[in-house]
């Protein structure tokens, strides 16, 4: 049967992986417990996504029970349905940046920031054009890219200059064939909180040479060191950029799949007609929940921040502890950890296969997120500090008996 081209590109990806070796684990801690009922196996600790443990506001969840009965919500969500929801992104965006943002023609709501920016490069690149990634990289960035046919540029970041983007890397005449550059602070891996002068810099390049500056931007409110950089901070976003925001991760609605795209109106058109032949729009009552958490409850990324500080000192404290050095993360959500001395030889994707198998602990090999990530491991801070540390105890324990 036949398969394209473009799928073998794409691989299984990383989260595919990981989540086929999480089901074989409990797989086998079933059947060793139906085996002997005294075992008693390591239970899966899942921390290996960024999906988190904490709850959405509760005034979101009861806009969203409320409007389930309503007979709208159980239709087809076509673009002029979402105009209630693109309003409350730009008063969003206004309180939040002093922004004046059009909702007809700047908002688009999305399903999930990821679909946004895997969908972007159909919307503005042709086949063979070249594109600019940071290496590590989110997938979906490189997804997008191979989706559409483009060359990915890729700019290594090092953990030694901060993970900042070394633009200056870049000759000038590959800036003169740039179509797209996407970058995303606080950043995902590597968990740095970033710069507003790296995206200022960024949108003066994307105007000088005529380029889209795509910046993926889901953790803008969950940065434990400094204020996070934003493109609608920037004079220039109007003439080349778009801006992803998510509730996923400010207002713990990742499962409802609720985000949206601010930016140009030529490039907000454009990902709008990709859409239009994929998907139609979330439910109107999940919107419902959506406007009420950006209105409602402006404070929660706040209270979030409180428990990922804590979880985040906590959990690092634990495994220095256990003789795994860890560089501070500036944003919450995850730790960004070069593999300890005795496993460096190994690789990010064996390490964390053996590691799970032997604890139980569930990680993201730093390979799925570029070669710039080969070497690292991602670790999440979605269960409690308690649990966190005792994840940690049981991952020095399988670290010291792998190194004899």
């Amino acid at each position: 049967m036949p398969i394209s081209e473009r799928v073998a590109r794409l691989g299984s990806g990383v989260f595919a992986r990981n989540d086929q070796r999480k089901s074989d684990y409990r797989q086998y801690c079933s059947a060793l417990s139906a085996a002997d009922p005294s075992s008693s196996p390591a239970p899966l600790l899942d921390l290996s996504l960024g999906s988190t443990d904490l709850p959405p506001p509760p005034q979101a969840l009861a806009a969203m029970a409320a409007a389930l009965t309503e007979p709208g919500s159980s239709s087809y969500c076509l673009h002029a349905s979402t105009r209630p929801f693109r309003e409350a992104a730009a008063a969003w965006a206004r309180r939040r940046f002093d922004v004046a943002v059009d909702p007809d023609s700047e908002v688009l709501l999305l399903v999930g920031s990821q679909e946004g920016t895997a969908h972007l490069p159909l919307a503005v690149l042709d086949p063979g054009d070249r594109a600019l990634l940071l290496d590590p990289f989110y997938p979906s960035h490189r997804g997008g890219l191979e989706l559409a046919g483009a060359r990915s540029l890729l700019l290594p970041l090092q953990a030694e200059q901060g993970w900042r983007p070394p633009f200056e890397q870049v000759p000038s005449s590959q800036w003169e064939q740039l179509k797209l550059m996407v970058l995303g602070y606080p950043h995902n891996p590597t968990a740095t909180t970033g710069e507003q002068a790296w995206l200022e810099e960024a949108a003066a390049r994307a105007v000088q040479h005529g380029f889209v500056f795509a910046h993926d931007n889901p953790y803008v409110d969950l940065a434990l060191e400094g204020e996070a950089p934003a493109l609608l901070r920037s004079p220039h976003w109007r003439q080349c950029g778009i801006e992803f925001f998510s509730l996923s991760k400010s207002w713990c609605l990742g499962g409802f799949r609720l985000a949206f795209a601010i930016g140009a109106a030529p490039l907000i058109t454009a990902l709008r007609q990709v859409k239009g032949v994929v998907d139609f729009n979330q439910s109107l009552a999940l919107q419902a929940g959506a406007i009420a958490a950006l209105e409602q409850a402006p404070q929660w990324p706040q209270q979030l921040r409180a428990t990922y500080r804590e979880r985040r000192d906590r959990m690092m404290g634990a495994l220095e502890a256990q003789g795994w050095p860890v560089q501070r993360p500036s944003m919450a959500l995850y730790l960004w950890l070069e593999l300890p001395p005795v496993a460096r030889a190994m690789g990010s994707e064996a390490f964390c296969a053996a590691l799970l198998k032997g604890s139980g602990v569930a990680l993201t090999p730093g390979n799925g997120f570029g070669d710039g990530g080969e070497g690292w491991v991602r670790l999440a801070l979605v269960h409690p500090a308690a649990e966190l540390e005792a994840g940690a105890g049981r991952i020095g324990n399988w670290l010291r008996s792998f190194s004899g």
